[in-house]
């Protein structure tokens, strides 16, 4: 066992959950991170859309205006299907005992597969009621995730949560709520890996021209999130509840292998796109 006692360590910057308080009204810092992971996302989207040469020959299938009104569809998707998954795939025992605390999103529990799925949905929908393509909508909206992440890891990381295992490294931290060993910070590992590094690399394709590829930036994403998720598992703490999945798995692994070969798969197929098909929506498959 590895004791803070025993080893020079970081402190974990205790900071309070709650960043403003107005009378019994209390605003979170992890509320705070997702409203900054929106609408970053949403700002660099409709960067990406008013940004003609990104798309040339054809033209972006979406206007700015398209990426407002998918704004709020976004939100649901994450909101609801990042809690849902977090209750299906995580902790569905405790949460059938109390169904009134699935409405507790303020406590934490998201689950970003959860909230891809329900990002998804949102996607297939908006395109369809545009009539135009699903991916290069899917493109700008993987783009523009990354932004997301990174503002989400370090709301778990500020709440004390999602910890990594124990560990001796130099910069290991004593987390409050998770015993005296010293562990890896992994929240700040994926906020680097899934946040910076992923944004990076899709921001490279986008400039050497993937937009212009349907799916192909959105290949990047899955198959980027993917890795970076699969190797993060090895230093987080696993589920208590759930432990290893056949001995060798954690849940989050798990449920990042589809993402892996989805990836793989969008980007094998990505194809140059025709100014009609983009605004039809004939490449929406």
């Amino acid at each position: 066992m590895l004791l803070s006692t025993t080893l020079p360590v970081i402190a974990f910057p205790v900071i309070d959950p709650v960043a403003l308080q107005i009378g019994p009204i209390a605003i979170r810092w992890y509320a705070l991170a997702y409203i900054a992971g929106l609408l970053g996302g949403w700002w660099y989207a409709r960067r990406l859309l008013t940004r003609p040469r990104l798309w040339a020959p054809a033209s972006a299938p979406y206007t700015a205006a398209d990426i407002d009104d998918f704004l709020t569809w976004a939100t649901l998707g994450v909101i609801i299907g990042g809690r849902l998954g977090y209750v299906l795939f995580y902790d569905p025992a405790t949460y059938l005992a109390d169904p009134v605390s699935i409405l507790y999103v303020w406590q934490g529990g998201m689950a970003f597969h959860g909230g891809l799925l329900g990002v998804i949905i949102a996607m297939v929908l908006f395109s369809r009621a545009r009539g135009a393509s699903l991916r290069a909508l899917f493109d700008v909206i993987a783009a523009s995730t990354p932004i997301g992440l990174f503002f989400g890891r370090i709301a778990n990381f500020v709440n004390g949560e999602l910890w990594g295992r124990p560990t001796d490294v130099p910069w290991a931290m004593v987390f409050p709520m998770a015993g005296p060993e010293t562990r890896h910070p992994s929240q700040l590992y994926q906020a680097v890996g899934e946040g910076l590094v992923l944004f990076v690399l899709c921001a490279i394709a986008i400039r050497l021209g993937a937009l212009r590829r349907p799916g192909l930036t959105a290949g990047i994403f899955m198959l980027g999130y993917g890795i970076a998720r699969f190797l993060a598992e090895y230093v987080r703490a696993f589920d208590p509840t759930i432990g290893l999945i056949g001995g060798f798995l954690t849940m989050g692994q798990l449920l990042s292998l589809p993402m892996l070969v989805v990836g793989a798969l969008l980007i094998a197929f990505a194809k140059p796109a025709t100014d009609d098909a983009q605004k039809t929506g004939a490449s929406t498959a």
